[in-house]
């Protein structure tokens, strides 16, 4: 099989694992968020029954928030410690996974002439967190969650007092109903914001991973493919972009729609990736007679074939789409009782980075 075509197959291989990796650090982390839920709506509580209605005012309202601001800023604190070193070791993880996988792929004869370049973590992360997303940084993107879900409490209490609700009411308007495990409060939109930025962050770092190795690695490097996971939650953006060719520098190639931010950046929950596409032998400046037979063919430069995220997940075995989908799913899918863009989330165990290193 051409490299090109085994580096296209690996590459979204690793991006299934590491969207299940992923949802595990998102459930990690609101899990953080939520253990301050409680105390939050307690001096939430507290404040209000000291509010006097016939004496409302705004500023009245903003000094006896003064704790449960206090609160909210330390949950959101406590969750950046968390997010952190997880984005750290990811990006040692992948800078190291990148290297792995292209000295796995390219044929020995060919890397004792252009061989692989590793790249550092130190290089990576100071990428990762100096590379704005979406327009910002890491750090400022959870002071904007912070500060949002802050201003959503405080126009829910106004809200309340205007539509004369109990204080009981207001807070079971934010908080939710045990019933239905808090989703149905207003303190769920911060967990659906937190999430959205976290993931957004982890495929920037992962990202950064990758175009880094592909930048030390560009004599071996002819272009860049955009590959996008195509199902009912695609992006139109994204959509437009998959199968496409850019240069190294992120030109387009045989087309004329703009790299933006990228595979993994392009928008909030992008789940792109890019794949390296391998100059062939003669690219390379080889010489024909030093290579095996085998190695010339492989080593042939092309672009691999389109493969979308349904084809490449029809192709694995039985076990594979189990771990990946769950048993139940994987099941129905062989059985042809459900198609592949019915798999809107992973259902599948999730994966540590352990679990991660395991697979390198």
């Amino acid at each position: 099989m051409p490299v090109n075509d085994i580096l296209l197959d690996r590459v979204i291989d690793r991006e299934v694992d590491l969207r299940r990796f992923e949802r595990g650090v998102i459930l990690r982390l609101i899990a953080v968020l939520n253990r301050t839920d409680a105390r939050l709506t307690a001096q939430l509580s507290e404040a209000l029954l000291r509010l006097d209605r016939e004496s409302f005012t705004v500023e009245r309202l903003e000094a006896l928030l003064a704790s449960v601001r206090a609160t909210n800023a330390e949950a959101y604190a406590a969750v950046f410690a968390a997010l952190e070193p997880e984005l750290r070791d990811l990006a040692a993880l992948e800078a190291e996974a990148q290297a792995t996988l292209m000295q796995r792929t390219v044929p020995a004869a060919v890397q004792l002439r252009v061989p692989v370049v590793g790249v550092g973590l130190d290089v990576v992360y100071a990428a990762a967190f100096s590379q704005p997303f979406q327009g910002r940084l890491l750090r400022d993107w959870v002071r904007t969650v912070e500060q949002g879900r802050l201003v959503q409490i405080r126009n829910a209490v106004r809200a309340g007092y205007v539509e004369g609700r109990t204080t009981s009411e207001i807070i079971r308007s934010i908080r939710g109903t045990k019933a239905l495990n808090y989703a149905d409060g207003l303190l769920d939109r911060s967990r659906r914001e937190l999430a959205t930025v976290v993931q957004t962050a982890l495929s920037h770092t992962a990202q950064t991973a990758r175009q880094a190795f592909t930048d030390a690695n560009a004599g071996l490097v002819k272009a860049i493919k955009w590959v996008s996971t195509l199902d009912s939650r695609t992006s139109p953006m994204c959509r437009v972009r998959d199968g496409l060719l850019y240069t190294t520098e992120h030109k387009p190639v045989g087309h004329k729609v703009p790299w933006l931010e990228g595979p993994g950046r392009l928008h909030f929950n992008c789940r792109s990736v890019s794949v390296p596409v391998l100059k062939s032998w003669r690219e390379l400046g080889l010489d024909a007679d030093e290579l095996p037979a085998g190695t010339r063919a492989s080593m042939d430069g092309q672009v691999p074939a389109d493969l979308t995220y349904a084809q490449w997940f029809a192709k694995q075995s039985a076990a594979r789409q189990d771990e990946i989908v769950g048993p139940v799913r994987g099941k129905l899918f062989r059985e042809g009782k459900v198609s592949f863009d019915r798999f809107t989330d992973d259902r599948g165990r999730w994966l540590t980075l352990d679990n991660l290193r395991e697979r390198l």
